[in-house]
């Protein structure tokens, strides 16, 4: 899809590096060590220099280290849960197309053509960033099978004849907090017939809210009193561990805080208020 065909986008410059650009085994996918200005569209504005932005589209795609079938591996991963959505393969042709349109797309070897995830279920990834690496934002689960990923999966339970777990996906550290905190919810008791701490703060909403403000003021008193701050993560943790417990209790999910972050990142403190302040009026 010639980049000329999509009048109305307006270019965001974002840089590229070879080492993150591929994953582990084909990383030097680059001819060179430079960063390189790739082409994004985020915006409805119109081009002022089509063929300048087109030339840069080029020359990304010139640097990439194709393999022989002019082919290379293209990872999709979750943006604010950092899950790896799924993986394929992708042609000059196939990220050419996912640049321009946002929608993540990839070469099927089986059928010698370009397909866009999402095509015909309507559930696709929606980019927000590219180190062939798709990092977006999936409409509903990406995996043929129903589940949200296509790794759930784990060779330790494979190892132990363990059933296979819909919810065993792979998660990063807080995704695994957030995992655990909401099985703990579901326990009816814990060890001894007791239920478990975070059963507890879930029971008590006031003994929660204590909890977190005591927590942060934990945080801040290192800060205040210029204690050593060994211990800075520790209490940190502390926070967050309390802080996710009630996001729990009030059934927000950690992925709504991060998408919430990831929004504010182009807006000034000012801009930001202002927004919060329309919104609840």
């Amino acid at each position: 899809m010639a980049i000329s065909s999509l009048p109305c986008v307006q270019p965001v410059r974002v840089p590229f590096k070879a080492c993150s650009f591929f994953p582990a085994g084909v990383c030097g996918g680059f001819n060179n060590k430079k960063r390189i200005n790739a082409v994004v569209f985020s915006s409805l504005r119109k081009i002022s220099n089509d063929v300048n932005i087109e030339s840069k589209v080029d020359t990304l795609l010139d640097s990439i280290k194709w393999d022989d079938k002019g082919l290379a591996v293209a990872i999709a991963q979750n943006v604010d849960t950092g899950a790896i959505l799924m993986q394929g393969f992708v042609n000059r042709d196939a990220l050419a197309t996912t640049i321009t349109s946002r929608k993540a797309t990839f070469f099927s070897r089986s059928g010698a053509t370009l397909w866009t995830k999402g095509e015909t279920s309507n559930n696709f990834i929606n980019i927000y960033d590219i180190f062939i690496i798709y990092l977006g934002k999936p409409d509903v689960p990406t995996c043929h099978t129903g589940l949200e990923t296509c790794y759930f999966t784990s060779i330790g339970d494979l190892v132990k004849e363990q059933e296979v777990e819909e919810t065993n996906l792979a998660l990063t550290t807080l995704y695994s907090l957030e995992s655990t905190i909401s099985k703990r919810e579901l326990e009816l008791a814990g060890k001894h017939g007791k239920p478990s701490w975070t059963k507890r703060l879930l029971l008590d909403e006031n003994l929660l809210c204590a909890k977190i403000r005591a927590e942060a003021d934990e945080l801040c008193r290192p800060l205040e009193e210029k204690e050593d701050s060994s211990c800075t993560a520790s209490e940190m943790a502390d926070v967050i561990y309390h802080a996710m417990v009630l996001l729990r209790h009030k059934d927000v999910k950690i992925e709504n805080v991060l998408e919430v972050l990831r929004r504010r990142f182009s807006q000034s403190g000012i801009e930001e208020k202002q927004s919060r302040a329309s919104t609840k009026s």
